[in-house]
């Protein structure tokens, strides 16, 4: 896994999973809340600020944006995590039962 910052553009932030495809996770480097927009720029090769903006416009006109970061937040791995929030909280209700 390999990283690199210039002025502003993230440049191969992608994890390749066994498959030989790219992995979507929430990345740490670059993040300010959870690292969504900083994984979906990484994920799909765009700059992190226009994500970025992306969530804001939809939050202000249409009320989504932070309703789709949340769910993001849930169903997206963190980097260097197997599983997501939702995937971890499902396998441990899992084993009570």
């Amino acid at each position: 896994m390999s990283g690199t910052f210039q002025v502003g553009i993230i440049v191969d932030m992608t994890e390749n999973n066994s498959s030989g495809g790219k992995r979507l996770f929430r990345r740490r480097e670059g993040r300010m809340v959870a690292g969504v927009c900083t994984g979906l720029a990484a994920y799909f090769r765009v700059d992190t600020n226009l994500v970025r903006l992306a969530f804001a416009v939809f939050s202000i006109f249409y009320g989504l944006g932070v309703l789709a970061y949340l769910i993001a937040w849930v169903i997206i791995p963190e980097e260097g995590e197997g599983a997501s929030i939702a995937e971890s909280f499902v396998s441990k209700q899992r084993d009570r039962s």
